[in-house]
């Protein structure tokens, strides 16, 4: 869920991440660019931002107002399996199957 509850982002097979209505079930964004498989994607704690983790190695950081791609982060080795937000916003960590687990700086992304 979105901060505000109004939100509901997935992660998906079909490698999209998209965020949805919680209030009338309705896609309102698809966002495109992984390779795989998502295997999960989250809002940042002020709900500008999403988080998604994929089988194709990477890290990507999304804007939610506009469906952007901001940021791809690469450097694990195998599938990564969870993304997240620091409750502050200014990291991002992820684990993957190559056993470890990063810790990204997220002042880098684009923070239009």
């Amino acid at each position: 869920f979105s901060p505000d509850s109004l939100k509901v982002v997935s992660a998906s097979c079909d490698k999209t991440v998209r965020v949805w209505s919680a209030v009338t079930g309705d896609c309102e964004l698809t966002m495109q660019g992984h390779t795989s498989i998502v295997n999960s994607a989250a809002f940042s704690a002020e709900g500008q931002k999403i988080v998604s983790a994929s089988a194709d190695k990477t890290v990507r950081v999304w804007s939610a107002a506009t469906g952007d791609c901001e940021q791809t982060m690469t450097g694990h080795t195998s599938t990564v399996t969870l993304a997240g937000f620091s409750p502050e916003g200014r990291q991002i960590v992820s684990a993957s199957f190559d056993s470890t687990v990063r810790v990204w700086d997220a002042s880098t992304v684009d923070h239009r």
